[in-house]
């Protein structure tokens, strides 16, 4: 079975960062890392992290993304966790795991608006 891992992308000024269905150690470590050098060189405003995919949760996985969100913050962006299913959110709130003041979305065009990015929708011409 291949290795899962992580992809980070530059929308806008903005990194998105997605995580696979089954983040291993490796992975989530992986995505922490390539976050904070992307960052370093590409000086976004913010970090979307993306666990829309996720469907389970355990306390290395919530303590690396909660830890990866405070380090964006040092290093002067925002953060935003975006697409918890309910299934993830449950164990998350069973293990004590408690986001602080990292701002949540229902999935990525949320959080891109919250960081400010708004996308030109071309107007319908009459012809």
């Amino acid at each position: 079975m291949a290795e899962q891992s992580t992809a980070v992308t530059q929308v806008f000024d903005v990194l998105v960062a997605t995580f696979p269905t089954r983040p291993t150690d490796q992975a989530v470590d992986e995505l922490q890392r390539d976050v904070l050098e992307t960052m370093e060189t590409a000086q976004p405003r913010g970090v979307v992290l993306d666990i829309s995919e996720v469907t389970t949760l355990d306390s290395f996985f919530a303590r690396v993304i909660s830890e990866t969100a405070s380090m964006v913050s040092l290093m002067g962006g925002e953060a935003i966790v975006v697409g918890m299913r309910p299934s993830v959110a449950i164990t998350a709130a069973e293990l004590g795991f408690d986001l602080g003041e990292i701002e949540t979305a229902r999935s990525t065009d949320h959080a891109l608006s919250l960081l400010g990015i708004q996308a030109d929708v071309p107007e319908e011409r009459n012809e």
